[in-house]
């Protein structure tokens, strides 16, 4: 398994440096109808950093000179600041979570906001973008869309980066991806190995072919990430996931407590995989001292999934053609 690991590292890692610019637009225009590129960036209370991200990926990525983005989509989860006009001013299309696919009605979590937005997007290739990222580089895009219009074999690209621990005016180089080092990397590598290689398997820029998106199910919550590698893994089979280098990702980082939510939801979208079975208790109890006592809070640990959207009227009708 380790010598199978090594060669697909060998394979399929790379740097966004490796594909230019140039060599992806003459790809896209080579590619056609099947190089349409969608960018989706999920929100909620994100107005400090999304307006920079779609500022630069529209300079950048979609002018008359680089016209490698066809579409741009915020899709605002039920932000309580001003998210939503500041991506519409920057330049977004911008769509609520809850006014797509209205008669079914949507639930909190960011699987569930990814999977609504393939309603609302066209292109083939779909990329992936968290909406709290700072000192945003645009090779967060062109970078792990690359392989997709230049090597036909692969069907899914996750980003890899350096990611920093900003917390009380330090910096910890490798602190950040908590929950990837204590809770996924571990089970992946015991129960996936031939996902071992993978450097950051929660990150939240990706990119994949819309044949593929639409064949997933997705975890409503957190999960999401983890569920679409292993899903995709038994899909299309590891040749065709790879992932590329786009240099550091900054970001704002979570508490303790959230961290343990998410932890939860990460173990329990493995879990369902390996036994399809119930959870012994879906929930997850946590403790904050308030005064003298420690009071408990108990979260539902989220088990929905939302099917493959193909299965959807609504979505079979839009993409008919």
């Amino acid at each position: 398994m380790l010598d199978e690991v090594e060669r697909w590292l060998a394979r399929r890692s790379w740097s966004a440096a490796e594909r230019p610019l140039d060599l992806l637009l003459a790809a896209k225009r080579a590619a056609g109808a099947q190089g349409t590129v969608s960018v989706v960036l999920p929100a909620l209370n994100e107005e400090e950093t999304v307006g920079e991200i779609v500022e630069t990926v529209r300079r950048e990525l979609m002018g008359p000179e680089a016209p490698l983005v066809d579409e741009l989509v915020v899709v605002d989860s039920g932000s309580r600041d001003r998210t939503a006009q500041v991506a519409a001013r920057a330049g977004a299309r911008v769509v609520a979570r809850d006014a797509i696919l209205p008669r079914l009605p949507a639930v909190p979590g960011k699987g569930e906001v990814l999977w609504r937005s393939l309603l609302v997007t066209s292109g083939q290739i779909v990329c992936f973008v968290d909406a709290d990222l700072r000192r945003f580089d645009a090779g967060f895009v062109s970078g792990i869309i690359g392989p997709l219009l230049t090597e036909p074999p692969v069907q899914l690209v996750k980003a890899m980066y350096d990611r920093p621990l900003e917390a009380g005016g330090k910096v910890v180089p490798a602190g950040g991806g908590r929950v990837t080092e204590l809770v996924a990397r571990p089970l992946l590598n015991l129960h996936w190995p031939r996902l071992a290689g993978f450097v950051q398997p929660l990150g939240g820029e990706y990119a994949a072919r819309r044949s593929l998106l639409e064949r997933l199910p997705f975890p409503v919550g957190y999960g999401v990430e983890l569920a679409m590698l292993i899903d995709a893994l038994g899909l299309v089979g590891l040749d065709a996931l790879a992932q590329v280098d786009v240099g550091v990702r900054r970001h704002r980082h979570q508490d303790g407590q959230a961290l343990g939510r998410m932890a939860a939801s990460i173990y329990r979208t493995a879990q369902l995989r390996l036994s399809r079975g119930p959870l012994v208790r879906p929930e997850l109890t946590q403790f904050e001292r308030v005064g003298t006592e420690f009071v408990p809070t108990t979260h539902a640990v989220e088990a929905a999934e939302r099917p493959p959207v193909l299965s959807l009227p609504e979505y079979r009708s839009r993409h008919a053609a």
